[in-house]
């Protein structure tokens, strides 16, 4: 068991005594204290020896396993116990959960400290004041760099040797000793830590030798899962390689053979990259995995397996596997730990997992080619969770919601057959798009993060949800840390550009921008929402600039289109806004997108409903739910229809929305208060109306994903203040009206915003001051000053402002 080096817990007379120095913080060894410039810091006697060991060791890696024998002799204790002491230390020593610069986590090994380590050596005396302010040491003191342990060891015992048999001959045996305990060192980091935690690696593609097509690419896609199981390795993005071969004017869809993946490897700044190979020797199977130093071409590791048949070759690869893990610097304990065997972590049939395997290629480059090949490896094998998973992403990425989601659950009904990473990527797609839990899906999310702290995947969706709750500064870093980890995936960079946008932080939404534009980012949603910041900016040239890039692009033109509409209704530009929303409409459907059609004709009605033309919006209303009556229609159908005026018909729309998803938080923290709400100013009740709308303060900035406009509509806020208006509360009404004026960059061309205007001015004529309802009336003829003359808002706006006058 690895030594730690600790001091002696009571010095003889006259040793000179260790303090050690940190930040603002002093450790007393002898008098078991932390002190805070000076101020003694509670700990408890674990968390001490704890923080003690890592200080001594100072730069080096404390395996978990052996610091808890170290901590805990004489004690079996649950890993639990050392987690728990840890998070104390952090929280003492100050640190935020996304800044660790003290204590640092090493993903399957256990703890390093990193800070700077002054050594103060303080000299014993036999009188005179040891104590001062906290403790604090009297006479000389100096400070010194701290050796290695095994320095510190050595020449400790080296002065005990002295005292006995003088300093010549001693002082020659710790030299010995100084240069063993160095040399074993260095062979066991040589050994041991191949890689070290900030290190990536790139998965070259499997050799198949065999000449059986059952092999080819199946095997890789075999050992991405198993060395993706790893918290301690950090295997390259697809997106990232894909930028790589780009560079390198290779197509996205090269093969990665030894060659090529050596350079990709070396521009993408990655360690190492690990090849396969596959061989048959008669019945047998010859399975070979080998890790090259990008840079020398050396080995770092190297596994060879024999199966005894075809049926082995899983089962063989999964051995290979978990030691070349270890070879690589994963401790024992976190190999057997995320090691669930191939066949339980995909399936046990070859065929299966090679057409998921090719789906999966498919998915790289397009959602709707890889559909066939990921109901072939369901059909193959009904209960191959993760096929189920990743066919739920692209029904979602390609607008069909409803199959998404019934793939989501028939994939965590089956979860128990994955892996540790894969069950939190099926429960937490689970939480979010099935039952709508976002709490749950957060915390899922967050012990995600937490086991596997340098998944993109994890920080940038916990950064999502939290914008879809209106949680906009944790939404930040979490975000920032996803494109850290995956600097090439366009996601991370547009969820940031709303996140600053929502935050007023327009120039840093710009930089992130920019940013992504510098690496080569192409992502349509990124240009999308970045065209919307531009409408509040006012830049109309980078605007035109954006929508000339979005013709033709299937992938782009129906949202940019969408988003166009929404800057013309904004304005009051209704019969431009309706001819553009149809051109959305037409090109979702042409690209088999028939849920988010849905969506952009339920964006047109329901500002039908908001300009006045109620009659238009039920009619309008009534033939797209017939055409799409999924989660998200259902929701923005029973807006539309209260907004129409047709309580009755939302009403029923809203029961069976509280009877299908009891545990979507938008639905019910969110939604159902704006429907509800909105069927009781429909019915007159604005009391009810007021109490019902208080119910999403909470989640009033909420952005959620089933809103098909730009920006956030802050509906709770908009209707509050025209059920005050009702009641004839005119200071409550400008309130409530004032929020979606003072949130432009969360509103962005949502129409609302222009209509809060007259919701003030109103409010303020309401309250007898004239001059503040004229200039809301102004500001509003000033948004609106080419309008279409006949929306019905517009006419009831300019005959109140008349009798103003």
């Amino acid at each position: 068991m690895q030594e730690f080096g600790k001091i002696p817990k009571n010095p003889e007379k006259g040793y000179p005594k260790h303090i050690y120095e940190f930040g603002p913080f002093r450790l007393n060894p002898q008098k078991r204290i932390l002190l805070r410039e000076g101020e003694v810091v509670a700990l408890t006697p674990k968390a001490l020896e704890i923080l003690l060991a890592l200080v001594e060791n100072h730069g080096e890696v404390l395996v978990k396993e052996e610091l808890m024998q170290d901590i805990w002799p004489d004690t079996i204790v649950e890993e639990g116990n050392l987690n728990r002491n840890i998070s104390t230390l952090r929280k003492v020593l100050g640190e935020s959960p996304n800044d660790h610069h003290y204590i640092v986590t090493v993903p399957g090994r256990g703890y390093q400290f990193v800070a700077e380590v002054r050594d103060v050596l303080e000299e014993h005396s036999s009188g005179g004041n040891h104590g001062g302010k906290g403790g604090g040491a009297a006479g000389a003191a100096r400070a010194i760099a701290i050796p290695a342990p095994a320095v510190v060891r050595a020449e400790s015992a080296a002065r005990t040797e002295r005292e006995r048999s003088g300093w010549l001959w001693v002082g020659a045996v710790v030299a010995v000793l100084v240069l063993i305990a160095v040399g074993f060192l260095k062979f066991r980091a040589h050994s041991r830590l191949a890689l070290s935690e900030s290190d990536t690696v790139l998965l070259a593609d499997f050799a198949n030798k065999t000449g059986d097509p059952v092999f080819d690419d199946t095997l890789k896609q075999a050992i991405t899962v198993q060395l993706g199981q790893s918290p301690y390795l950090n295997i390259l993005s697809d997106a990232k390689i894909r930028g790589t071969l780009k560079l390198m004017t290779r197509p996205a869809d090269t093969k990665l053979t030894p060659e090529v993946a050596r350079e990709v490897c070396q521009r993408s700044s990655a360690k190492a990259y690990i090849a396969g190979s596959i061989a048959s020797l008669g019945s047998q199977y010859v399975i070979g995995l080998d890790a090259v130093n990008c840079q020398s071409g050396d080995a770092l590791a190297r596994e060879q397996v024999t199966a005894q048949g075809k049926e082995r070759v899983l089962s063989a690869l999964d051995s290979a596997t978990a030691k070349l893990r270890e070879k690589l610097g994963e401790s024992l304990k976190s190999v057997q730990k995320f090691d669930a065997p191939l066949a339980e972590a995909t399936t046990a049939s070859l065929d299966a997992l090679q057409a998921y395997s090719l789906g999966t290629a498919e998915r790289q480059l397009n959602d709707a080619k890889a559909l066939p090949s990921l109901k072939r490896a369901i059909e193959l094998d009904p209960e191959f969770a993760s096929a189920y998973e990743a066919l739920g992403v692209c029904y979602y990425n390609l607008g069909q919601a409803g199959l998404g989601r019934e793939n989501f659950t028939k994939a965590f009904e089956l979860r128990d057959r994955v892996s540790e990473r894969e069950k939190f990527v099926i429960a937490a797609r689970y939480y979010e798009y099935v039952t709508g839990d976002l709490h749950k899906a957060i915390e899922t999310y967050q012990l995600w993060a937490e086991a596997y702290p340098r998944s993109p995947t994890a920080h940038a969706n916990l950064g999502s949800l939290y914008g879809s709750i209106g949680q906009y500064e944790r939404a930040i870093p979490e975000s920032e840390e996803g494109a850290r980890l995956e600097p090439d995936a366009g996601a991370h960079y547009s969820n940031l550009v709303l996140d600053y946008a929502a935050l007023e932080r327009y120039e840093d939404a710009e930089k992130i921008y920019k940013q992504a534009l510098a690496r080569g980012v192409e992502d349509p949603i990124l240009r999308v929402n970045w065209f919307s910041v531009a409408f509040v900016k006012g830049d109309h040239a980078e605007m035109d600039r954006l929508m000339k890039w979005s013709a033709g692009k299937p992938e782009a033109e129906d949202n940019f289109l969408a988003a166009k509409s929404d800057t013309e209704a904004f304005w009051g530009h209704l019969e431009q806004a309706r001819v553009l929303s149809r051109e959305a409409v037409a090109s979702a459907v042409r690209s088999d997108q028939k849920e988010t059609a849905a969506q952009w004709k339920m964006d047109e009605v329901i500002t039908e409903a908001e300009f006045g033309n109620t009659e238009i919006a039920r009619q309008e209303t009534a033939a797209t739910l017939a055409s799409s009556s999924n989660h998200d229609s259902q929701i923005l159908a029973a807006v539309a229809f209260a907004r129409a005026g047709d309580p009755a018909r939302a009403q029923a729309i809203a029961n069976d929305l509280a009877k299908n998803y009891p545990l979507d938080t938008l639905v019910n923290e969110y939604w159902m208060p704006v429907i509800r709400a909105a069927i009781e100013i429909s019915r007159n009740n604005p009391a009810k109306a007021v109490e019902i709308a208080a119910v999403a303060v909470p989640y009033e900035l909420a952005s959620p994903q089933t809103w098909p406009g730009t920006g956030g509509p802050l509906y709770p806020a908009y209707l509050r203040g025209q059920a005050f208006l009702m009641l004839r509360r005119g200071a409550d009404a400008a309130k409530e009206y004032q929020k979606p004026v003072d949130h432009r960059g969360f509103m962005l061309a949502c129409p609302l915003r222009a209509l809060a205007q007259v919701g003030l001015a109103r409010a303020y004529a309401m309250q007898g001051d004239t001059a503040k309802a004229r200039a809301a009336y102004h500001e509003f003829f000033t948004l609106w000053k080419d309008a279409d003359p006949d929306i019905p808002i517009l006419k009831q706006a300019k005959a109140e402002y008349a009798k103003l006058q």
